[in-house]
């Protein structure tokens, strides 16, 4: 038996079929949407959240380096972002509770999606600090972290779009959006932000499998041995 008579191994596959109330995901899927509707409705409302790292690091409001991750440029933008967190978040936050135990595993799952809010702002901050023009918002760092997350659950399993297995899109998505991070003037995309997040994401999980439940990074390196399989 596993800690605490839990069972020693977690994969995605063990949700398909659990799947329950998402206490913690369900909630910031609520409350993303309302303030990003404020912020469609009231563009003060969402200048005073999104993340301008020259207000931040001449005036000193922090309080944009967690309300950017909860404000969205139109409405495309904050659907991606909403899809994205309801089909990973629950996923990742039942391997929380795995983790650290049911209420711990909530109470660690909404501090880490705010702390990779916060991180998926800093290279944005390094960089533009001096440039008052510069600002970015959304939640994509956050839910990128969510994605890498999912994919150390069960590396070989393919996306339906791209269709690719997991480790292969994740490895091709940290190489793009460290790429294109320097090409900001292209697309106007905050890549940086992408890219700390999901890396943020991968640290987490790695730290905190080592302290909570090592027997987690001996089954991602057993699935990852295994090989890919055909996806149908």
């Amino acid at each position: 038996m596993g800690q605490h008579g839990r069972k020693a191994s977690f994969s995605a596959r063990d949700c398909q079929n659990t799947m329950k109330a998402m206490d913690i995901t369900t909630f910031l899927i609520i409350i993303t949407a309302i303030i990003s509707w404020q912020g469609f409705k009231k563009p003060e409302f969402l200048e005073k959240l999104m993340f301008i790292p020259y207000r931040v690091a001449r005036y000193g409001e922090y309080v944009r380096f967690i309300g950017a991750g909860f404000v969205h440029g139109n409405l495309a933008h904050l659907l991606i972002n909403l899809y994205v967190l309801y089909m990973f978040g629950g996923i990742v936050e039942q391997l929380f509770g795995f983790l650290f135990g049911k209420g711990m595993g909530e109470a660690v799952f909404a501090l880490f999606y705010v702390a990779t809010v916060v991180v998926a702002c800093l290279p944005a901050y390094f960089r533009h600090r001096a440039n008052p023009g510069y600002g970015e918002l959304g939640a994509s760092g956050a839910t990128s972290a969510l994605v890498m997350i999912y994919i150390t659950m069960d590396p070989w399993q393919w996306f339906l779009f791209p269709p690719l297995p997991a480790i292969i899109l994740g490895i091709g998505y940290l190489w793009y959006s460290q790429y294109m991070s320097r090409q900001y003037e292209k697309d106007h995309i905050a890549h940086g932000a992408h890219f700390a997040g999901a890396l943020f994401g991968l640290a987490f999980i790695v730290l905190a499998a080592l302290i909570a439940r090592p027997a987690y990074l001996q089954q991602f390196l057993a699935k990852l041995l295994q090989g890919p399989e055909w996806p149908f």
